[in-house]
Parts: C-alpha cells; sequence; structure tokens
C-alpha cells in the first residue's frame, strides 16, 4: 500500500519559533528550540491550499491520505435538552469513537503508518496503553508494517488481546520513563519509527501523524456550515489533539474559507496548563491520579500553549467526582463516554460559571473514545518484558 507525501508541503515548521526545515522526521521537534533547551513541536508546512473542500477532498489538505479502514468522517450527536439546562444556543458531541478501533486516534494511526511505509521503514512504536497501541496495531497491519507497542505491566487484557490480534508486539517495562528511553533508543538506531515522542520536556507526537487530526475542523466545517460552533472542548495531555484542531481552522482562515475561528478550549485533570502560563515550567508536580487514564500526566507542550492563544481558548482543570457525575448526565442522552471524553461537559460546566462561555455558544464537545473501554482496564498484570532489544 504505497502513498507518498502531499507535494504542497514544502518544508517543516517549528509552532513556537516558526524556524523552517526541509520536510524530514524531526522526533524530539525543533532543532533550534531543543538546543535553547525549550522543546517544540514541529509541523508540515503547506506551500498553498486547495481551492476546494468536501468529503472527497480533505484528504488533499493532508500530509498522507486516510486509508481505507474508514476512519474519519465521524457523526455528530445533537444535546438540546443538555444545552437548554446549561443556557447554551446548541450543544453536541464529535463521534470520535465511530472510527475503526474505537478513539480519534485513528486519525493519527493511519497517517503514522503510511509516512514509515513511505520512507521504507519496518516497524512502527509506539508508547501506549490503550487506545493509541491498538490503532497504531491496527494500522501497522494494514499498510504491512510491524508494530512495537511499550506498555507498562498494568495493560488491561482486552487492550492486550486486541493488539496482538493485529499482529503486534509487545513490551512492557516497569515505569513510563523506561518505556520513553527504550523507545528513544531503537528510534535513534533507525530501527524503530516512532509514533510517540519520547523527550522530557515533551512535545507532540509523531508530526505526520497530528497532522491528521486536523481534519476534525475541515469536518466540523463541512458539517455545521454556515452556524459554526463558538467554542470547542478538547480533552487535552500533550496537546496533539487541541493544536490539530486549532491549526486545521487557522489553515481554513488563511485559505479564505471562513472569517474567524471558535475558541478551543483544553480540559485537564490537573491545573498544568495554567502552572505553565504563570511560569512555572512544563513538567509540573501534580499528583497524577486520575480515573482519566487518556489525558493523566504531569507534562504540557508548547504546542498546547500555542493552540490556546491562537484561538483565545481557556485551560480549566476537572476533577474525578464531578466528571463521574457527567459521566450518567451523558449517559441518560444515550452516550456511554469515557471519563477523559467526558470531562468536556464538565469542563463547560466550568466556562460557564467563569463566564468564559456565554448563552449564545454553540458547543461541540470531542467525544475521543466511548466508555466500554474502561470496564477491565488494569484487571492483570502482564509480565515486564526484558530490555533493551537490539
Amino acid at each position: 500500500m504505497a502513498n507518498y507525501i502531499n507535494p504542497r508541503i514544502d518544508c517543516m515548521k517549528c509552532v513556537q519559533c516558526q524556524a523552517l526545515y526541509r520536510v524530514g522526521d524531526y522526533f524530539e521537534g525543533c532543532p533550534s528550540c531543543l538546543s535553547a533547551g525549550a522543546p517544540a513541536s514541529i509541523a508540515p508546512h503547506y506551500a498553498e491550499w486547495p481551492t476546494k473542500l468536501d468529503y472527497i477532498t480533505i484528504n488533499d489538505w493532508l500530509s498522507y491520505p486516510f486509508s481505507d479502514l474508514g476512519e474519519g468522517k465521524t457523526s455528530l450527536s445533537s444535546l438540546p435538552r443538555l444545552a437548554a439546562s446549561l443556557g447554551l444556543t446548541s450543544l453536541h458531541t464529535k463521534n470520535e469513537f465511530t472510527n475503526p478501533t474505537g478513539s480519534h486516534k485513528d486519525r493519527m494511526g493511519s497517517l503514522v503508518a503510511q509516512r514509515a511505509a513511505d520512507i521504507r521503514i519496518r516497524t512502527v512504536a509506539i508508547a501506549s496503553s490503550g487506545n493509541a497501541g491498538a490503532s497504531m496495531a491496527a494500522y501497522s497491519a494494514r499498510n504491512g508494517l510491524e508494530c512495537v507497542v511499550v506498555t507498562t505491566p498494568q495493560i488491561s487484557p482486552n487492550w492486550r488481546r486486541a493488539i496482538e490480534t493485529h499482529g503486534a508486539r509487545i513490551i512492557a517495562t516497569e515505569t513510563d520513563d523506561d518505556r520513553w528511553s527504550l523507545i528513544a533508543s531503537q528510534a535513534k538506531k533507525g530501527n524503530w519509527y516512532p509514533a510517540t515522542n519520547y523527550t522530557i520536556p515533551p512535545v507532540g507526537s509523531n508530526p505526520f501523524g497530528v497532522d491528521g487530526y486536523r481534519a476534525i475542523a475541515f469536518e466540523l466545517h463541512l458539517q455545521f456550515g454556515e452556524t459554526a460552533p463558538t467554542d470547542i472542548v478538547v480533552p487535552t495531555a500533550r496537546g496533539d489533539l487541541l493544536w490539530s484542531i486549532a491549526k486545521g481552522y487557522d489553515d481554513l482562515r488563511e485559505a479564505g474559507f471562513i472569517q474567524s475561528i471558535p475558541r478551543i478550549h483544553a480540559v485537564e485533570p490537573f491545573p498544568r496548563i495554567g502552572a505553565a502560563l504563570s511560569g512555572h515550567g512544563m513538567v509540573g508536580h501534580v499528583p497524577d491520579d486520575t480515573n482519566m487514564g487518556s489525558i493523566s500526566g504531569n507534562t504540557v507542550t508548547q504546542q498546547t500553549l500555542r493552540a490556546l492563544k491562537m484561538s483565545k481558548g481557556y485551560a480549566v482543570a476537572v476533577q474525578d467526582t464531578e466528571v463521574a457525575a457527567d459521566q450518567a448526565i451523558l449517559g441518560s442522552e444515550g452516550l456511554y463516554l469515557e471519563l477523559s471524553s467526558v470531562a468536556t461537559l464538565t469542563g463547560v460546566r466550568h466556562l460557564i460559571r467563569e463566564k468564559k462561555i456565554g448563552s449564545d455558544a454553540r458547543v461541540v464537545l470531542i467525544a475521543t473514545s466511548h466508555g466500554y473501554k474502561e470496564e477491565t482496564r488494569y484487571r492483570d498484570q502482564l509480565p515486564v518484558t526484558d530490555w533493551p532489544v537490539g
């Protein structure tokens, strides 16, 4: 399955210092920012935009086309009763759980696998204990590649079964830091093509994979037309999704399809972003004890800060107890979402109380994954595999 990079891409661009580099793979982000001790993500830069945008031509806006597993074109669910109770004009979820492996990660997995195949690297590696690992395993298999999922012993049996069914190899390490060390070692040797970042402080995930999330903005533009959302609320850890949605809308504005972009807000389980904005660094001292596993962690990325600035969005921290209550409320609307996705609704409540979202708002919640994936989490322990390898 051979796909080649979009010819409209003429270079790579740092999201922070705006430095330009030749097209290539920069696993540690912008070389200039890295040497200055302030790591930042790098992204494909498009020299021109297509003159048309519809569901057929979305691939023309991306670094690589989506594969034919059926990712993308995810549905919306309207929540009028909940919107009325919150005093909003409208409220929708963007149902990323309808992607083939059940999460937004398929948009990244598709493009990462195609990039690896394009540059003839046979093994893709990813650090994950859930959605991303299953997705990367599926898209590696689809593209005829080997896949290594580096995880921890607490991986659930359901995730393990899914990953192994796709033919991927699992390596369990004692700690998260061990995962990053192993992937870094193998990536630097040229043995593995990394889907995830491994630096601390971090940058975003693989830039070609992250580029795929921009399609969410393009789809929302097509789905809403002239009644575009005023606010989009995104579950946020290292900001891949947040940045890409903001960038996608900014690209639409640059291309002349829209005049302004929605406010795009980040929701997290700890006030990491606020601490970073206050000058406390990109690696914080937070308890990292939350049931919102998909957005846990103690780090912030420059792409997150850039996305909030670009879209005039805000960051809010929510607690497990209030998110659990909102999971039941969304359940009464017919949606069973993972807690990290439910956090967007809780975040909206905070933003309304803080008068950062008004009654004229048309709000979209990014529902990254459904709740079924949380059922068997951490039910058994995977033996730790001896490493390093190679």
